[in-house]
């Protein structure tokens, strides 16, 4: 049974005005558990969430360690602590590759270590597996969650058809990401250098666990090696973005989610499919993501979530749908972050720009771009729904010409006094939200004429008429956004809420006007 028959379910434009959350972390992610946050923008005091893990302190961090030195005290004997902990998880991990032959009994396996783990309460099993949290408990409840999600897992591969090299994937991702992640730390590295660690690893062992899978199932590997890549790959990237915005103890929550991102996936690209996915195609898509995501961390252009979003969004776009819509996606992220530098310093003045320096958060990235891959992942399976794939092409261009144009308008509008409320037309203050100035619209055009002119440009069924359609559905987004920002935001409804109900007014606009005028 596929995952789709199973189921059939498949950046931000600033008002000068940061969610509670990210005000109080810092405008990043930053309880996030495993230093992956930038340090030079996110320090906290060390009673912050991000560096105690409110009680679940699974790793230390220089600022609560004595600095960066690598003296072998105390801080050394945890950081070896540390390593030795994520061996033992990987090696329960790599439990999964039994699941070949031992099929179902692969989660009674499981289950039984996840009720041996409760059962601990001393010894050098306790001592290998027991995080902080564990011991002021005084029992392995982070091993015997870890077990159970496995099981649950498991469990699905041998009566719901997830194929067993995603279940092995999706345990390995979590068991050796962490493990790689925990290695880089020993050497104190930057909390670039430990992503890139988790990511890497997570990658690697993802796909040798499914060459095993299907070596020992007797299946074709190099045939299908794109998907594999392309697979291990998603899972690593979605595993290290969790893991950038949740604790340890979170492990199993990151597992499931992997698992059933990969299902969907291993579905879409599967023998038959309308998506083809190519040696080439995974490569560059992996190269190009990887550059995107450095350079837009080293240039703060986005925090260390905020980056493993985009990377994600980025390598789903190009091997499910393409070079050109990634170009489309691309030229969004760039003109985006750069008018978000636009006479910072002026904008922070008035109260009206990005916090972080204009780091962009995996909210900001998603509320922005999540219709853009919906609407991607609906042409990878355009074969299977009842609409025509072209469709989904107007939807993906009138939501990105809608994010395009929204951001422009208020990091270009932001500069300029006299806004008015776009509801009433009366003068508010700068940063108020729902308000517009007559520069901020027509640089909003523009950017949506910008993302009409590219779509034209690379798509064939993008005509003169198709690209008006796009300018249009991004200015019907733009707008949209102003007025649930003057009637709605605030106490009913969040910014990147706005900003996901306003892309999704531009795809549907996009979508609708298309057919319509082209059909």
């Amino acid at each position: 049974m596929s995952l789709i028959s199973f189921g059939q379910c498949a950046l931000a434009r600033p008002r000068g005005r940061a969610s509670a959350a990210e005000r109080t972390l810092g405008g990043t992610v930053g309880r996030a558990s495993d230093g992956f946050e930038k340090s030079t923008r996110f320090r906290p005091n060390p009673s912050d969430a991000g560096l105690t893990i409110r009680g679940d302190t699974d790793r230390e961090t220089p600022a609560s360690s004595g600095g960066l030195s690598r003296r072998r005290g105390k801080r050394g004997s945890n950081v070896t602590t540390r390593v030795r902990r994520a061996a033992g998880y990987a090696a329960v991990a790599t439990l999964s590759l039994a699941a070949p032959v031992l099929g179902w009994a692969t989660a009674a396996a499981f289950g039984a270590i996840a009720v041996g783990a409760l059962s601990v309460t001393e010894g050098p099993v306790f001592e290998l597996f027991a995080r902080p949290a564990d011991r002021q408990e005084g029992r392995l409840h982070g091993l015997a969650a870890f077990a159970f999600a496995a099981t649950g897992i498991s469990l699905l591969a041998s009566f719901a058809g997830l194929p067993n090299r995603v279940l092995v994937a999706s345990v390995l991702v979590v068991g050796y990401g962490n493990l790689a992640q925990q290695a880089a730390w020993e050497f104190d590295a930057e909390p670039i250098v430990r992503t890139g660690a988790f990511v890497g690893g997570a990658l690697l062992a993802a796909v040798a666990g499914q060459v095993t899978a299907l070596t020992v199932e007797n299946a074709a590997v190099t045939s299908i090696l794109p998907e594999i890549v392309f697979l291990a790959a998603s899972g690593a990237l979605l595993a290290g973005l969790l893991r950038s915005v949740l604790f340890f103890r979170d492990d199993p929550l990151v597992m499931l989610s992997v698992a059933f991102l990969l299902w969907l996936f291993a579905d879409l690209t599967a023998t038959g499919s309308a998506v083809t996915v190519t040696v080439e195609g995974v490569a560059v898509a992996i190269a190009v993501t990887a550059l995107f995501g450095y350079v837009s961390w080293a240039l703060d252009a986005a925090s260390i979530p905020g980056m493993l979003t985009g990377a994600l969004l980025a390598v789903l776009t190009i091997v499910l749908g393409g070079y050109e819509w990634f170009a489309v996606l691309i030229a969004f992220f760039g003109i985006g972050s750069l008018s978000t530098k636009f006479r910072y310093e002026e904008k922070a003045a008035r109260g009206v720009a990005e916090d972080n320096e204009g780091a962009r958060g995996s909210g900001n990235v998603l509320g922005n771009a999540a219709v853009a891959l919906a609407a991607v992942l609906a042409y990878a399976a355009r074969g299977r729904l009842p609409v025509e794939g072209w469709i989904f092409l107007f939807a993906f261009a009138g939501s990105i010409a809608t994010a395009m144009s929204d951001t422009l308008s208020s990091e270009i509008g932001g500069v300029f006094d006299d806004p008015r409320l776009i509801t009433t037309l009366e003068r508010v203050e700068p940063g108020t939200d729902g308000g517009v100035t007559w520069q901020g619209e027509l640089a909003g055009l523009a950017g949506a004429a910008v993302v009409a002119a590219i779509a034209a440009g690379l798509f064939e069924s993008v005509n003169p008429v198709g690209a008006a359609v796009i300018a249009l559905a991004g200015a019907s987004g733009m707008t949209m956004d102003s007025l649930l920002g003057a009637t709605m935001e605030g106490d009913r409804l969040g910014n990147q809420g706005v900003n996901f109900l306003a892309t999704l007014t531009g795809a549907l606009v996009g979508a609708g006007l298309a057919v319509v005028v082209l059909t």
